[in-house]
C-alpha cells in the first residue's frame, strides 16, 4: 500500500483546494448576483435585494424557453432510453459483422466537438431534407438532443449487462417464464439502476445543451440555456440571467445526484 509523506498529503490537499475553488467560486459569484441591489451585476453586490428574482420569474420569455428546455430534453430522453437500451442489448448479447463498427458509430456523437455535430445536422436539415420537402421544424431540435443522449443511455446499459449473471435469465425460462416475463422480472430489475442513471444523465444533458440548440432550433424557439446566452448581450438584463442560472444549478444538482444514487444501488447489489 502506498504511503504519503506529511508534505505530500498537505500538497495534495492545497491542490484539492484551489482546483475546487476554482469551480466553485464562480458559482458563488454567480448566486450573489442574482441578489444584487444594483442594475448591473458586479463585485463585491451593492446590496440585497429580490427585485431581480421577482422580475425573472414573472417574464414570460423565461416561462417559454424553460417550457422548451423541459419538452426537448424529456422527449429527447425518451428517444434515448429506448434505442439505447436496444443498441446495449444488441451489441451485447449477439455477434454480428461489423459489432465493433456499430459500437463506435454509437459512441462517436458524444465524442464530436458540439459545433461540429451542430453544423452537420443543419447542414442536413436544410440542405437535404428541406429541398424534398421535409421540414423538421422542432422535431429537428429534438433529433439533434436525442443523438448524443442516446450515448448516456448506452453507455450505462451496457455496462451494466456485461456484469449480469446470464444463468439467471436461462433459469427462468427453464421454469417456464416466457421471454417478455423473464425480461419484467429477472433482466429489467438487474439494470433498472443503470437505466435510470443513463436516463438522467440525458435529461441533464440535453437540458444544458446550447451549442447543437444554436445550429438546430427554429426561428423564434429559445431554450434556456439559448435564452441566457442571448440576454448576456444585454447588461441590464444580466442579473435577471443570474437569476435563471442561479435555479439551473439547483435543478442541475437533481438528476446528478439521483443518478449516482441509483449507480451506487445497483452496485451494492
Amino acid at each position: 500500500m502506498l504511503r504519503l509523506t506529511r508534505g505530500t498529503k498537505i500538497a495534495l490537499a492545497l491542490i484539492t483546494v484551489v482546483v475546487l475553488a476554482f469551480m466553485y467560486i464562480p458559482l458563488f459569484v454567480i448566486v450573489m448576483n442574482s441578489f444584487n441591489a444594483g442594475r448591473v451585476a458586479g463585485w463585491p453586490i451593492p446590496g440585497f435585494s429580490l427585485e431581480w428574482w421577482g422580475k425573472a420569474l414573472v417574464n414570460p420569455a423565461v416561462h417559454a424557453a424553460l417550457l422548451n428546455s423541459v419538452v426537448v430534453a424529456s422527449v429527447a430522453t425518451v428517444f434515448a432510453l429506448i434505442l439505447g437500451t436496444l443498441a446495449a442489448f444488441a451489441l451485447q448479447r449477439f455477434r454480428f459483422f461489423g459489432q465493433h463498427t456499430v459500437n463506435l458509430l454509437i459512441v462517436l456523437p458524444i465524442t464530436l466537438p458540439g459545433i461540429v455535430t451542430g453544423v452537420a445536422l443543419s447542414n442536413t436539415f436544410t440542405q437535404v431534407l428541406k429541398p424534398m420537402g421535409i421540414s423538421v421544424g422542432y422535431w429537428g431540435m429534438i433529433i439533434a438532443h436525442a443523438t448524443f443522449c442516446v450515448v448516456m443511455v448506452f453507455n450505462n446499459v451496457i455496462a451494466r449487462l456485461r456484469r449480469m449473471n446470464p444463468n439467471l435469465e436461462e433459469a427462468s425460462m427453464d421454469l417456464g417464464a416466457g421471454i417478455a416475463q423473464t425480461f419484467r422480472l429477472v433482466t429489467f430489475p438487474q439494470f433498472r439502476s443503470a437505466f435510470i442513471a443513463g436516463g438522467l444523465l440525458a435529461f441533464a444533458l440535453s437540458f444544458d445543451e446550447i451549442v447543437v440548440t444554436i445550429f438546430t432550433a427554429p426561428p423564434g424557439v429559445e431554450t434556456l440555456p439559448l435564452w441566457i446566452m442571448n440576454q448576456m448581450a444585454r447588461p441590464n438584463e444580466v442579473n435577471q440571467v443570474n437569476v435563471v442560472a442561479t435555479v439551473m444549478i439547483l435543478l442541475s444538482l437533481i438528476p446528478v445526484y439521483f443518478s449516482q444514487r441509483a449507480s451506487a444501488a445497483g452496485d451494492a447489489k
